[in-house]
């Protein structure tokens, strides 16, 4: 079956109170998609973000952003009042999301919703709250301390409590249970809003794709709790952290900052907390997308503190028997592989050992200083297709930036001689949805024609980053009916 979707964050979301969220035009959209004949909803991460409101650096690999609970909802719980949400400044511009003053206006009202919620009454909550303490427990925990000591990264914390000794971890969650509790609260909204949404989505035919990180941030529950299975020395700080290499985009490289994992100890333990990990995944989503794949089978290894990625080198990856491991236990599942950047031998090995489909990018497709294996004559039918991902530029936006060689191959491949090129955005989404490519995906910015305003991330770069919403004018019936004519064109779709 030949499948189509669209990538959209949760955060892009139009909604009453500055961001994204599970509100009811989360539902709208749903419908939307199934107005246009889509199979798949992409989404970017859930998790709860720190300083630079990336996806990417969550406090948990397993917690949900708070941001994305409706407060709409609350008020139709009772908890809330729409005048005490309406009070609150969540920034002017609704084209873009102020995290500052979101961070400090829905904390707020969250609290009052917490403080007459009643929560730990409730069976369901009770029943959540067993189910998850595997991950809850500490990530509560962690986020009530670190509201403690005024929401300064772990590195900086009173080392007992840091080092997690015995007698502290009481004493602060003692001291801390409303905290911990509160922190509880919005985990358990989130996975009852988040649920009903997803399962709104299933009952339309509409799938989601998720996300997992390959790295957990230095700072988060993850470390604090489970500290051996990263690359630590004997005061849990880093010996080594993640990114890439020097190459023709980053001169020093990337330094990502996330610490590596102790691969040697998950094999020992038979991989027992990424297994749980990708377990838990597929309760929120249907599809898992893993990000940078090729990290499994070598990863890049900068010394810590070093300030670039320059003097980094590769260490090998659990390779293959990771994703065994996960089958044997797991069964067959649905999984993206996030294969872009330099692929290698090995990587290709691994991709087909496992079985996945990896990913194409129509942009990478016109370079014209090498055939690529991202033209789509060279799809494999196993493979998901787009013309860009959330960390790319828009389509528009690409397109008015493109050399004069690469504009000509786009030209000559697309046959676009005796057309106005910046007018030819559908040729290049046609060129994806026609392709052999089992599931395509388009950005949402690519099918309404936005330019790089309506880009969502520049890799390596802070302060703008995230920020896009759709506004409900963009995605008009007229759009929707033309997309669902074109994927049916090509035989994609509902």
């Amino acid at each position: 079956m030949r499948e189509t979707g669209i990538l959209l964050p949760i955060t892009s979301l139009p909604s009453a109170y500055g961001i994204g969220c599970f509100s009811i035009e989360a539902y709208e959209f749903v419908d939307k998609l199934k107005k246009a004949g889509q199979n798949y909803w992409q989404i970017l991460p859930l998790g709860p973000t720190s300083y630079g409101d990336s996806p990417y650096q969550s406090f948990s690999a397993y917690a949900g952003n708070p941001y994305f609970i409706d407060l709409g909802s609350l008020i139709a719980e009772g908890l809330l009042s729409k005048e005490e949400c309406d009070s609150v400044d969540f920034g002017s511009d609704s084209r873009y999301v102020d995290y500052e003053k979101i961070y400090f206006g829905r904390f707020s009202l969250l609290r009052k919703a917490y403080e007459r919620s009643n929560f730990l009454d409730k069976e369901d909550a009770r029943k959540f709250l067993e189910e998850n303490a595997f991950w809850l427990d500490d990530y509560a925990l962690y986020m009530a301390v670190k509201n403690h000591f005024d929401n300064k990264s772990l590195a900086e914390w009173e080392d007992d409590i840091r080092l997690r000794q015995p007698e502290a971890v009481d004493r602060y969650f003692n001291e801390l249970i409303d905290d911990v509790n509160f922190y509880k609260y919005l985990q358990y909204e989130f996975i009852k809003q988040w649920s009903r949404l997803k399962d709104y989505a299933n009952k339309n035919g509409i799938r989601i794709i998720g996300d997992i990180p390959i790295y957990v941030a230095f700072d988060s529950a993850d470390t604090w709790a489970n500290p051996e299975l990263f690359q630590f020395d004997e005061n849990r700080m880093p010996t080594a952290v993640a990114g890439c290499p020097p190459d023709a985009f980053a001169a020093t490289g990337q330094l990502w900052g996330n610490p590596l994992y102790q691969w040697d100890y998950h094999k020992e333990t038979g991989f027992e907390w990424w297994r749980k990990r990708i377990e838990y995944s597929f309760r929120l989503y249907d599809v898992v997308r893993i990000d940078h794949f090729r990290g499994f089978d070598e990863y890049y290894s900068i010394p810590f503190g070093d300030p670039t990625a320059e003097f980094g080198h590769w260490e090998k990856g659990p390779g293959y028997e990771l994703f065994r491991t996960v089958k044997e236990k797991l069964g067959d599942l649905n999984i993206i592989a996030e294969d872009l950047g330099y692929v290698t031998d090995t990587v290709k090995q691994l991709l087909s050992d496992c079985g996945y489909p990896g990913m194409k990018i129509l942009q990478f497709a016109f370079d014209s200083r090498e055939e690529s294996d991202y033209s789509p004559h060279n799809y494999p039918n196993n493979c998901v297709v787009y013309t860009g991902t959330h960390d790319n530029d828009t389509l528009v936006g690409w397109m008015s930036q493109l050399c004069e060689e690469d504009k000509k191959l786009a030209v000559d491949y697309l046959n676009l001689e005796d057309k106005n090129f910046m007018d030819c955005r559908w040729e290049f989404i046609r060129s994806a949805l026609g392709s052999v490519a089992r599931i395509a995906i388009i950005p949402i910015q690519d099918y309404i024609g936005l330019g790089t305003e309506g880009r969502m991330n520049v890799p390596s770069t802070l302060g703008n980053n995230w920020k896009w919403r759709l506004k409900n004018e963009d995605f008009p019936e007229e759009l929707l009916e033309e997309i669902k004519r074109i994927n049916q064109i090509y035989k994609r779709g509902m």
